[in-house]
C-alpha cells in the first residue's frame, strides 16, 4: 500500500476479512480507519457479489453495487481454507495478523480446524469476532437466518408501519451493517484492552441482539411499565387527537408540527400572506388550548396545510420555515440526501475511481469529523483475487512456480 493508504490509527495493524454480507461492513470501518484489510474469498468470488443491484445493470460478479459499498477500503486475495494447503496459508497469515473477523455458522471454523484456540497459539494477542445470526451459543445458535428473520426477532418490525396493518421492514437489509459496525466497535475495544493488557480475545457477535438496540426503549417500556410500543406510521398521538407528521408538496414529503401556540400562529402568518390561510384564519393562535380542540379540527387544518404545501417544493418550504422558526424538515429520499448543501459542505460524499470501469462512483464518507482527518476510504472494493500476487508472491515469499500451481490446483 501507499503511504497515504495508510495513514490511520489502525495503520500498524492487519485484519484477515473472512465475512461474507453479514459483517463485511465490520472490516470496511476497519479499513477506513488504516488497518490493512485483506479480504479473503473462495476461487471465483464471494457470494456477496452475486447479490445485486448491479453497476448500470449488468449482472457481474466485478460489478455488485453491494459489493463495492461493503468491501471498500481493503486488499482482495482468494484462498480455499476447505484444503490442507489453503488452511496451511491462512495460518501463515494469521502469525502477521492482529485481527480475523469471520461470519461463518457456529462450528464451521473449528470444523476447519481454525477455532480461536488454534489461532491463539500461533498469535497469542490475536483478536477474533465472529459475526453470526444469533451468537456462537444458545438454541438458536444453528438457525438459519436471513436480514427480515432478523428484524422480525428482534422486535424492530413491530415498530415499523401502520396500527391497522401487518408489520413492515426496511427495504433494504439494515441487520447486517448494524452488526458490522456494532462488531467494529466492540473490536476496537478489545484493541484497546489488548494495549493495555496484552491479551487477544474471540468475539461473540450476534445479529439479532444488535437489532434489539434498535428498539431502545421499547424493552424498558415494557419491563416498567408491561406497555408495548406500537406502530404508529405517521401519525402522532397526542391525547385523544392523531396528529399527521408528513404532508405532500411538489416533488415529495414534508415533516410539520405546528399544532402548538406561537408556532402555529407563523405559520397561519406564513400561509396568509401568500393567500391560502383557509380554516387558519378561524383561529386565536394566542388563546390556543391544544387540549380542547376537536380531531375534526385538526383534520381541517392539515387539508389546508398541504393545500399550501403542494403549492411549493421541500426545499422552499424548508428554507422559508428556518427563517421563520417553524419546526419543517424535508422528507429526503437518496436523491435529496446526496444534493444536500449541508452534507456537501461535510464533504461527506465521496467519489472513489473504478479504473476497471472507466467511472467514479459516489459513496458515503466518515459518519464523524475529527480534527485529525484519519477517517476515510482508502480505496474501491477489490477485484477476484486482485491482490493475490501482492500477498502471496511478495509477502509470503512463494515462487513462481509455487503460485502457478496453487491457480492450477484451485487453492486461490
Amino acid at each position: 500500500m501507499s503511504s497515504s493508504e495508510q495513514i490511520g490509527p489502525l495503520s500498524p495493524y492487519r485484519v484477515l476479512d473472512l465475512t461474507d454480507a453479514q459483517g463485511a461492513v465490520c472490516g470496511r470501518i476497519l479499513g477506513e480507519l488504516g488497518a490493512d484489510v485483506i479480504k479473503i474469498e473462495k476461487p471465483g468470488g464471494s457470494t456477496e457479489r452475486d447479490i445485486g443491484s448491479y453497476y448500470h445493470d449488468i449482472q457481474d460478479p466485478e460489478k455488485s453495487l453491494l459489493w463495492f459499498a461493503f468491501n471498500h477500503s481493503k486488499r482482495g486475495i482468494t484462498l480455499n481454507l476447505e484444503t490442507a494447503q489453503g488452511k496451511g496459508l491462512f495460518l501463515e497469515l494469521v502469525k502477521t495478523a492482529h485481527f480475523v473477523i469471520e461470519s461463518f455458522p457456529p462450528g464451521y471454523m473449528v470444523k476447519l480446524g481454525l477455532d480461536y484456540g488454534l489461532l491463539a497459539e500461533i498469535n497469542p494477542g490475536l483478536i477474533m469476532t465472529s459475526i453470526t445470526a444469533f451468537g456462537q451459543t444458545g438454541p438458536y445458535r444453528d438457525y438459519k437466518s436471513a436480514d427480515i428473520i432478523a428484524m422480525a426477532m428482534g422486535g424492530s418490525m413491530q415498530l415499523c408501519g401502520y396500527p391497522d396493518r401487518a408489520p413492515l421492514t426496511w427495504s433494504l437489509e439494515l441487520s447486517w451493517p448494524q452488526a458490522g459496525a456494532q462488531a467494529a466497535m466492540v473490536t476496537m475495544i478489545a484493541h484497546y484492552h489488548r494495549l493495555k493488557a496484552g491479551e487477544g480475545q474471540h468475539i461473540d457477535v450476534s445479529i439479532r441482539d444488535c437489532i434489539i438496540w434498535s428498539a431502545y426503549p421499547s424493552p424498558q417500556s415494557w419491563d416498567m411499565l408491561k406497555a408495548i410500543v406500537g406502530r404508529t406510521g405517521f401519525i402522532i398521538p397526542r391525547g385523544h387527537l392523531n396528529i399527521r407528521l408528513n404532508h405532500r408538496c411538489k416533488d415529495g414529503y414534508i415533516a410539520w408540527m405546528p399544532w402548538r401556540g406561537e408556532v402555529s400562529k407563523k405559520l397561519a402568518e406564513y400561509m396568509e400572506e401568500e393567500g391560502m390561510e383557509g380554516s387558519f384564519s378561524e383561529t386565536d393562535w394566542d388563546q390556543l388550548n391544544v387540549e380542547a380542540l376537536s380531531q375534526e379540527q385538526i383534520d381541517r387544518w392539515q387539508e389546508d396545510l398541504e393545500k399550501f404545501c403542494l403549492t411549493h417544493t421541500k426545499s422552499e418550504l424548508h428554507e422559508e420555515a428556518m427563517k421563520r422558526e417553524l419546526m419543517l424538515w424535508p422528507m429526503n429520499d437518496i436523491k435529496g440526501l446526496m444534493e444536500m448543501p449541508q452534507l456537501r459542505a461535510r464533504n461527506f460524499w465521496v467519489d472513489i475511481e473504478h479504473p476497471e470501469l472507466g467511472d467514479a462512483i459516489t459513496y458515503p464518507g466518515a459518519p464523524v469529523q475529527t480534527s485529525e482527518g484519519y477517517w476515510h476510504i482508502r480505496r474501491r472494493a477489490p477485484l477476484i483475487g486482485e491482490h493475490n500476487d501482492e500477498v502471496y508472491m511478495e509477502e509470503l515469499g512463494l515462487s513462481r512456480n509455487d503460485y502457478a500451481q496453487l491457480q492450477q490446483d484451485a487453492i486461490i
